[in-house]
């Protein structure tokens, strides 16, 4: 019997994997989107001078002023794009799973203890 593998994502290559550039981040701002009701805009410190922002449908289970000092893990070489009028550089990694009532909660890919923002997650 072969690897087991989600039903609706192809298996990938080794090689198609390692081209995802997985780092640490540390939020140092968060506010509601504008102009969408779901999203929150975050300021991420990514270990580079000028750091990056994120937009993230993660408004239902986070309040802004509490993901501030969080340290997630983000996708550094996601393709920028504007969402709703904003730029998002990358995608902080969350988990989502249903609740015994079948509603999704969603949770955020953190570390057990501190690492330097854009350290490289492998």
């Amino acid at each position: 019997m072969g690897p087991t593998t989600s039903a609706d994502k192809p298996q990938i290559s080794f090689e198609q994997f390692s081209q995802v550039d997985l780092r640490v981040a540390t939020v140092t701002a968060a506010e509601a989107h504008p102009d969408a009701d779901r999203l929150l805009k975050i300021q991420l410190d990514d270990g580079t001078e000028s750091g990056r922002q994120v937009c993230a449908g993660i408004r239902a289970w986070y309040d802004p002023q509490e993901l501030v000092g969080k340290q997630v893990v983000i996708v550094a070489n996601l393709e920028p794009r504007k969402i709703r009028g904003e730029l998002s550089e990358g995608m902080i990694l969350a988990a989502t799973s249903d609740t015994p009532g079948g509603e999704a909660d969603v949770v955020l890919l953190g570390l057990d203890r501190p690492a330097k923002a854009g350290s490289t997650v492998s």
